[in-house]
């Protein structure tokens, strides 16, 4: 059973207050697996250890510490750590309000379904004024101990908030130099992208290796085991025109 972490938060709209919770749309799915000591089975424990004072040290003894220079080191504590903090951490502070087509999805990060307990006229209005203008909100917050500008959008299914990237955590490789092509090869790369429309159904799509391993795994119980999958060889075909051909013959 996944287990929702709602948070309880305020959006800020020029001297409106809005109470709203966010609660994460996205849960890890995959199985995660406990590292055993090989001969007897037994979970592994880590131990928080010191080499210097060559002992286990305690959770309450152990401190945040940034390295300036090579084994130097200027602690921060936790209440400065809080100090640091710019805006109201239960705050979701609307600073202006753009077209989401300015934002190129790989600034997204994780989203959030934002929604509210009771029955709310400045939440409702809210959404119906971002309907109405066709924009999405740019915000800031704080989740956790994370500084995030944010964009409120609206979607089918209520309210989001995505949480973005700064630009210096996004590496964008540098332009590839375009190479020559024929129109044809052109006619033939478009009517292999027509052939093979579809609708975009997320319910159809499966997680083929999540599903390996649960399978893998009632096999083991069953005492049965892991056969090496036959893998399927790939043919290689060097001429760009001919594997065109030969991709639209084979759909």
């Amino acid at each position: 059973m996944v287990m929702i972490k709602m948070k309880k938060m305020t959006i800020s709209f020029g001297l409106v207050n809005i109470p709203v919770s966010i609660n994460p749309i996205i849960h890890n799915n995959d199985i995660s697996f406990n590292q055993l000591h090989k001969k007897c089975l037994s979970r592994i424990k880590y131990v928080k250890y010191c080499p210097h004072c060559k002992k286990e040290v305690k959770q309450a003894d152990i401190i945040r510490g940034y390295q300036y220079e090579k084994d130097d080191y200027v602690t921060i504590s936790d209440e400065e750590f809080k100090n640091l903090k710019s805006i109201d951490e239960k705050t979701i502070e609307i600073v202006g309000f753009i077209d989401l087509k300015e934002v190129d999805p790989i600034f997204m990060e994780k989203s959030y379904i934002v929604s509210t307990d009771n029955k709310s006229k400045a939440f409702s209005l809210f959404k119906a004024a971002l309907d109405s203008t066709k924009k999405v909100a740019l915000a800031k917050t704080v989740i956790g101990t994370k500084f995030y500008y944010v964009i409120l959008r609206l979607t089918r299914d209520g309210l989001i908030m995505n949480t973005l990237y700064f630009v210096e955590e996004v590496v964008i490789p540098e332009e590839v130099r375009e190479a020559k092509f024929t129109k044809k090869e052109l006619a033939l790369a478009v009517s292999l992208i027509n052939s093979l429309k579809m609708k975009f159904k997320p319910e159809e799509l499966e997680d083929e290796y999540q599903l390996k391993i649960k399978n893998a795994i009632d096999d083991k119980l069953d005492g049965k085991k892991i056969k090496k999958p036959k893998v399927r060889r790939e043919s290689s075909i060097k001429d760009l025109m001919t594997a065109l051909e030969l991709s639209l013959k084979n759909v």
